[in-house]
């Protein structure tokens, strides 16, 4: 994604930011769609070690024949990185470095924890699956596949999928746990396939459980963290392998791996950008792996050093057998090209932004798929900025865009400082997080909900290029940076379930776009501090409402809270019908010291009977740290 050769070669400008990017690989945050802090990215402890020691010769172009380049060293992993530095060929320039500041450039480059005694891995576990056959079929037993729990991304799941009723919610009890070693931001939502669990972590590790009592099959370790939701699908001409589960990192790597054994398949970049990631999860529809691809540019662009800004935003379909590509669709169609220079002579670049942040939703009818963008990072803001895009599934055009917020050209590194790097009339944030739900409402017509982070929700036509049918603002104020509604809610046929990040839960008719009801799940005590039940839970700094992903079932919607809170709601009428506390230490199945705390990302899944969550998601500011896979199932 490369504007040009002379933008490459600014490696020494551009070192301390790359750094900082790779700083947030490890929060897995999406900034525009969840930034809690309005300050700068603090350097770290790794970060002031690689400038202090290593820039002179990796991040300047006069050496780079004879020193990789930060590109390169970020596709090593921590374990090479602290071996050349410890005992190879880096030993003697890092001699006066401490061991903490080796481990801590490791991780930095690496981008994932350091596991020197593979402690990670399945191997390594107590609670082994006593056996491990292949798996033979995909519809033997219920299944939720991905991120949305099917194709339109509803996250709504039929009783015949749930196994649980409304009714029995009250009754769900605690069945197991399951610790992610080193863990310290639990990100992963979970697939439950074949009765098997799957599901990717910070540590890198990406596991596969049986989801009935958690014993594990098998581990596979990612180059970097896994937050993607995987999906798991037929595959052709990989010899005794039927079935392939596929996700991301958060380095752009795409993997296929045999469901069954955890053996690796393929394994292909999508992006050129040293900036680029993956957050949203890949969609696989049809023999195809359409892939999301998102950057964290704009947290740390706005240094004045930093050639700003060269990342477009694009889906890729590849092929799900062989990991070719098929196609790849920039979301901002023009390249970005040198605009001017700013007042340290440092080249700038337009337009740039409109990341996807969220899990493609297919349209087989249509032959499309939707996407929600981000926000631009460059001025004028492109028309494909906060936008849902339709693209042609075979071919990749945009087939057309409905843009909810104009002008919305936004850097986290911008607030609340500016320099000449940021847009002179800086935005709002209001992107979207959260990907289009495609949902068939009572009349069986299809709407396409789409609920960007200003806490407005749209529901467009399909049929009619996205025209707005009807809208309704759910935000009793307007929205901070950090938004209303991030990772999205769920949808039957009748109403949207969504939680706010100010505390609210609303539901909203389908078929006139109506607010049917509103609970305040917390309240702000005088000193305006997060209570529930009267009972003061905040610790400094813990942020509070929902931003994390709703479920529901026929009957009852599941969300999780920043405070720790898992609840569910009546979806009739807004009432608690269950609610569990996940901040405490628990118990796990693999004997791994774990603790649940906020939830604040990936929702809740219901299938087969029971309930899976993850806690622990502290990517932002206020967030509880954990590293725990909960199981729920009704006594």
């Amino acid at each position: 994604m490369r504007a040009s050769k002379n933008w490459l070669d600014t490696a020494a400008a551009r070192a301390g930011a790359i750094v900082a990017a790779i700083l947030l690989g490890f929060l897995a945050c999406t900034w525009p769609a969840h930034a809690q802090s309005k300050s700068p990215i603090p350097e770290a402890p790794g970060q002031i070690a690689f400038e202090k020691t290593c820039t002179t010769c990796h991040a300047n172009p006069s050496t780079a024949s004879r020193a990789p380049n930060l590109k390169t060293l970020m596709q090593l992993t921590p374990e090479a990185v602290y071996a050349a530095l410890t005992t190879g060929s880096m030993a003697v320039p890092a001699k006066n470095l401490t061991d903490a500041d080796k481990r801590a450039i490791a991780e930095y480059l690496g981008g994932r924890p350091l596991d020197l005694s593979n402690s990670g891995s399945a191997q390594s576990m107590p609670n082994r699956c006593p056996n491990n056959q292949p798996i033979e079929s995909l519809s033997a037993s219920p299944a939720w596949n991905g991120w949305g729990a099917g194709l339109g991304n509803t996250r709504f799941v039929t009783a015949s999928t749930a196994g649980i009723n409304a009714d029995q919610v009250p009754q769900l009890k605690l069945k197991w746990a399951f610790g992610f070693p080193n863990g310290s931001t639990t990100y992963g939502q979970p697939s439950i396939v074949a009765g098997r669990l799957f599901i990717g972590s910070d540590n890198a590790y990406v596991y596969s459980l049986d989801a009935a009592n958690g014993c594990v099959y098998w581990s596979y370790l990612a180059k970097t963290g896994v937050r993607t939701s995987p999906s798991v699908g037929p595959v052709s001409g990989r010899g005794v392998t039927k079935f392939g589960v596929f996700f991301a990192d958060l380095r752009g790597n795409v993997y296929a791996l045999d469901a069954s054994t955890g053996k690796l398949l393929w394994t292909k970049n999508v992006v050129d950008h040293d900036a680029a990631r993956i957050t949203g999860a890949p969609a696989l529809y049809a023999g195809r792996l359409y892939v999301p691809v998102s950057a964290m540019e704009e947290g740390f662009s706005a240094a004045p050093s930093y050639p700003c800004c060269t990342f477009r935003g694009s889906v890729v379909a590849l092929d799900a057998s062989s990991g070719h590509q098929i196609w790849k669709s920039y979301t901002i169609p023009e390249a970005p090209r040198p605009v001017r220079k700013n007042s340290q002579g440092v080249q700038q670049w337009a337009p740039a932004g409109a990341a996807v942040w969220n899990a493609p939703t297919i349209d087989p009818e249509r032959h499309v798929l939707y996407v929600g963008t981000g926000d631009a990072y460059t001025e004028p803001a492109a028309k494909t900025s906060d936008a849902v895009l339709a693209l042609d599934l075979r071919t990749g055009r945009i087939v057309w865009s409905f843009q909810a917020v104009k002008n919305d050209a936004w850097m986290v590194g911008c607030v609340p400082e500016s320099t000449d790097n940021c847009p002179k009339d800086l935005g709002v944030d209001y992107d979207f997080g959260s990907s289009p739900i495609l949902v068939a409402t009572r009349d069986r017509n299809s709407i396409l909900l789409a609920t960007p982070k200003s806490g407005t929700v749209f529901a467009l036509n399909p049929n009619e290029n996205g025209e707005v049918i009807w809208k309704v603002d759910l935000a009793d104020k307007p929205a901070p940076n950090n938004g209303e509604i991030a990772f999205g809610g769920a949808a039957d046929s009748e109403s949207i379930y969504l939680g706010l990040e100010d505390g609210n839960f609303a539901a909203v008719d389908l078929s006139i776009g109506k607010r049917l009801w509103t609970t305040r799940l917390e309240s702000l005590d005088d000193l305006g501090q997060p209570t529930i039940n009267g009972e003061n839970r905040t610790k400094a700094g813990l942020r509070f409402g929902q931003s994390a992903a709703v479920t529901a079932i026929r009957g009852a919607a599941f969300t999780g809270g920043w405070d720790g809170i898992l609840r569910a709601l009546s979806t009739a009428d807004g009432r608690v019908l269950w609610q569990f506390n996940t901040e405490q230490n628990f118990k796990t199945v693999n004997g791994v010291a774990a603790k649940g705390g906020s939830m604040g990302g990936p929702g809740p899944i219901v299938v087969n009977g029971m309930l899976y969550v993850g806690s622990g998601y502290a990517n932002v500011g206020g967030g509880l740290p954990g590293n725990v896979l909960l199981a729920f199932a009704p006594e």
